[in-house]
Order: C-alpha cells, then sequence, then structure tokens
C-alpha cells in the first residue's frame, strides 16, 4: 500500500460515490460493505451485493462537493458529502467511511450515514442552528 494508491482509492471513492460506478480493481473479490444509518444497518459481501447496496439507497447521479481524506495504518477514512437530486428533489448527506485496503484494493468498508435531508429537513436546520463551519 502506497501513498499514491491510497490518493488513488480516495478519488475512486469519490467517483464511485458520484457514479455509482467505482474504477476497475477498486474492491477485493471478497470485498465486505458495512452500513450503517439512522436506526438501521444492512451488511453486503462480494462486488456485485456492495454495488447493488449502493444503488439501493442511491440509485441516480450526485455530486460530493466536500471531502476529507486520513490515511490510516491499514488505509483510509474519508469524511463526505453527497448531493444529489432524486424524484425531483434535492437530498444531502453527510458520510464517514472507513476501508481497509488489501493488496491495492479496498477488502473492508464500514459507512456511517447521517440519513437524507430533503429541502425542508435543511431548511428547518438553517433556522434552528448556526453552524461554525459548513
Amino acid at each position: 500500500m502506497t501513498k499514491d494508491n491510497i490518493d488513488d482509492l480516495a478519488e475512486g471513492f469519490v467517483q464511485w460515490m458520484e457514479t455509482g460506478t467505482p474504477p476497475e480493481g477498486f474492491f477485493t473479490s471478497d470485498v465486505l460493505c458495512d452500513f450503517t444509518m439512522p436506526h438501521w444497518r444492512l451488511q453486503a459481501k462480494g462486488v456485485p451485493d456492495v454495488l447493488a447496496l449502493r444503488r439501493q439507497g442511491h440509485p441516480g447521479l450526485g455530486k460530493v462537493p466536500r471531502w476529507r481524506l486520513d490515511k490510516t495504518e491499514r488505509g483510509f477514512v474519508i469524511e463526505f458529502e453527497e448531493r444529489r437530486e432524486w424524484g425531483g428533489e434535492e437530498w444531502t448527506a453527510r458520510e464517514m467511511a472507513r476501508a481497509d485496503v488489501t493488496g491495492g484494493a479496498i477488502s473492508k468498508l464500514s459507512v456511517y450515514c447521517t440519513g437524507d435531508w430533503d429541502a425542508a429537513l435543511r431548511a428547518r436546520h438553517a433556522s434552528e442552528i448556526t453552524l461554525i463551519e459548513p
């Protein structure tokens, strides 16, 4: 595992979040994804099932306008914000993922999501809370 490989994997992660399609060789064949959202937890094993889990929660394309990468001994942690159109409405979510890397590919992925916020929830939050940072 090299510094450059981790940078490439993080950029590939953002690509996957935006397009639903990861780069070639991004995951090991037996990758495990452990996905936690408010009040629920799902798991998928193997590339086809991990991709299906992603499509189930976010079937459309989106954008990752902000993200931060922290490299770890085993891989990386990435904090990110997603914005996407779905059903004629914009949805946003803040998430964090921890990736274990084996042989240059992601072998285990744990994702923690705030849940999707619609326009009404974003407006309510903006009227009740003043954030120090975006």
